[in-house]
Parts: structure tokens; C-alpha cells; sequence
């Protein structure tokens, strides 16, 4: 008896941003993603709170953003804890600035062996140092340090000493995830496009990444086969 033909690779390109609240709110929908056979996750950091887009964490902002967490944990479940609000949000001086992190997984994507797969690994510790441990992953050396602690040790060194090539392929690489944004009618994060079967771009947008697993998958292969 002849073998069923093999479902072609779906890939889906995730735009985002390190230090975006939604984002880290689809992260357990990432992983699920990242686990399906025949499923193809590419990361697409946008650099969208770095450069022109960071800022200073003033207390106006501080509460806003808060606000907006808050948000986001009622309505997914993801936690944003206490020692986040205090460390990060009322740092004296602090900074809300996703250059360095964008930085540090360009680094991973260009390092790891697994390279997709261990970016979304550090990417998934970053997050979960921020607004879970309170750890500030602006700073290049919080940043190395969970690196190392993931055993990405060269991704680490260059977190810490990013050079001009690591700079040159951080900055095409957000180029390309903005151009994609735009291709596809989108403006913030997350986003997640599909590639369909024909090489066309189809956007499911980040709603889908914070409803239930099974229909995601199901509209990921809709969008594919279209």
C-alpha cells in the first residue's frame, strides 16, 4: 500500500517586539506552534522600542504600562508580578529600550546550532525575566547572563560586546520585519504571517496567537493552503 503523501512545511513568520506586554502574552502559542509537525516558526523581531522607538520609563509610563499588563494577564493568564512592577516599572532611571535584547537574539539566531529554536528559547527566558523575576533585560549584562544560563555562551559574548557585524545583521533584520509589516497592512505587534503554498503573504494577525490552540493551527493551514 502505497504511503500517504506528507503535508508540505507551513512556515509562519512571527513579528514582535522583546519588550511588547502582547507579545509575551502569546508566547505559550508560540510554543505550541513550534511543537506541530510540519510547522515552521521564523522570527521576525521588528525593532519596534528600540532606536527612535525607546523611551525613558517615567512614572506616567510606568502606570500605563502596568495598566495595560494588568490587562493582559486577565484576559490570558500570563503573570506580571509584583517584583516587575517595583524593579522594572519604578527603576530610578530606567529604560524601556528593546535594542539590546534585539541584539542579543540576533546573535542567538546567528550562533546556535538550533537556530530558530534556541532564539525562541532565549526570547521566552528574556521574557519571562522581566515580567516574572522583575530583572531588567535592557541591560546587556542581565542579558548574558540568562544567555549563559541557556548555554548560549558566544550569543552571550556578543550581547555584551555587539560588533559592527552583529549591529549590520540586528539592523537588516528589523528592516526586513518592518518592511513585512507593511507589506502585509499591519503597524504593531505581535503579528503572524503565513507564507501560503503560492509564496503569497497572508496576515492572521495577534488575536489569533490568544485564542485557543486548535483553531490557530487550523486557520495557520487555511491561510497556507489559500
Amino acid at each position: 500500500m502505497p504511503s500517504m503523501p506528507s503535508m508540505p512545511t507551513v512556515t509562519v513568520t512571527y513579528l514582535f517586539d522583546p519588550l511588547c506586554g502582547w507579545c509575551y502574552a502569546a508566547a505559550p502559542a508560540l510554543q505550541y506552534l513550534r511543537g506541530v509537525e510540519g510547522v515552521n516558526v521564523e522570527l521576525a523581531p521588528t525593532g519596534l522600542f528600540a532606536g527612535a522607538g525607546a523611551r525613558p520609563m517615567d512614572a506616567q509610563f510606568a502606570a500605563y504600562a502596568w495598566a495595560n499588563d494588568q490587562r493582559i494577564q486577565q484576559l490570558t493568564g500570563q503573570p506580571f508580578t509584583q517584583a516587575y512592577r517595583d524593579q522594572i516599572l519604578g527603576a530610578a532611571n530606567g529604560r524601556f529600550d528593546s535594542g539590546p535584547a534585539t541584539l542579543a537574539l540576533t546573535a542567538v539566531a546567528q550562533t546556535a546550532p538550533e537556530r530558530e529554536l534556541d532564539a525562541l528559547h532565549a526570547l521566552h527566558a528574556l521574557q519571562h525575566a522581566r515580567y516574572v523575576d522583575g530583572r531588567d533585560n535592557t541591560d546587556p549584562a542581565v542579558i548574558a547572563e540568562v544567555l549563559r544560563a541557556l548555554g548560549l555562551q558566544e550569543a552571550a559574548a556578543l550581547a555584551l560586546a555587539p560588533d559592527t557585524a552583529l549591529q549590520r545583521a540586528t539592523a537588516e533584520r528589523t528592516a526586513t520585519a518592518q518592511a513585512m509589516l507593511r507589506a502585509v497592512g499591519a503597524r504593531g505587534v505581535p503579528q503572524l504571517v503565513v507564507t501560503s503554498q503560492g509564496g503569497a503573504l497572508r496576515l492572521l494577525g495577534g488575536d489569533a496567537l490568544l485564542g485557543p490552540r486548535e483553531p490557530l493551527l487550523a486557520l495557520v493551514r487555511a491561510a497556507a493552503a489559500a
